[in-house]
C-alpha cells in the first residue's frame, strides 16, 4: 500500500510526486467530450487560435483531476475512507497541449474525526506545476483517512 494512514502524517509534511504527465490533445478531447463540455476554447482550434491565448486551452477540470490523481499514490492510496471536500481551487496559469505537469503536496491540517474514532481528517494543499515550475492549479483537499490498526 502506497498511501499513508492518518497517524503517519504531520502538519508541514511535504511531498514531491514522482509521476509527471505531458498533456496530449487526446487527453483534452476525451475529457471534454466525456464530461459534455462543448467550450470552443477546448475543442475548436480555430476559435482557440482567435482567442487571447492563440491555441487550445486544456480543460481546467482535467487539470484539477490530474493534479489530484498524481498525488493519490503517495497520499491516500489504500487508506482513504472518503474525500470530504476540495476548497480554494485556483488556476493561476493556463495549461496547453504539450505541457508537462507535476504535483507537490503539503499537509496543512490534521483533525481527529468526531464521528469516526477509527479515522482522522487530513487537509492537503496540492499544487500542480508546469515544465517551467509555474503553478497552474492549486487546491486544498480534505480527506478522511483510516488510522493504523482500524
Amino acid at each position: 500500500m502506497a498511501g499513508r494512514f492518518y497517524d503517519d502524517w504531520q502538519v508541514g509534511d511535504r511531498l514531491t510526486h514522482d509521476i509527471r504527465r505531458t498533456v496530449t490533445e487526446t487527453d483534452n478531447l476525451l475529457f471534454s467530450t466525456m464530461t459534455h463540455n462543448p467550450q470552443p476554447l477546448h475543442l475548436d482550434a480555430e476559435a482557440a487560435k482567435a482567442s487571447e491565448f492563440g491555441q487550445i486551452l486544456v480543460n481546467g477540470t482535467f487539470t484539477f483531476a490530474l493534479m489530484v490523481g498524481l498525488s493519490v499514490g503517495d497520499t491516500t492510496l489504500g487508506t482513504l475512507v472518503a474525500n470530504l471536500g476540495y476548497d480554494k481551487l485556483v488556476m493561476p496559469k493556463p495549461v496547453f497541449i504539450g505541457d508537462t505537469l507535476r504535483a507537490e503536496t503539503e499537509v496543512v491540517e490534521l483533525r481527529d474525526s468526531k464521528s469516526r474514532p477509527e479515522a482522522g481528517l487530513v487537509t492537503f494543499r496540492h499544487i500542480l506545476l508546469n515544465q517551467r515550475d509555474e503553478p497552474v492549479c492549486q487546491c486544498l483537499r480534505t480527506a478522511l483517512l483510516k488510522r493504523k490498526g482500524a
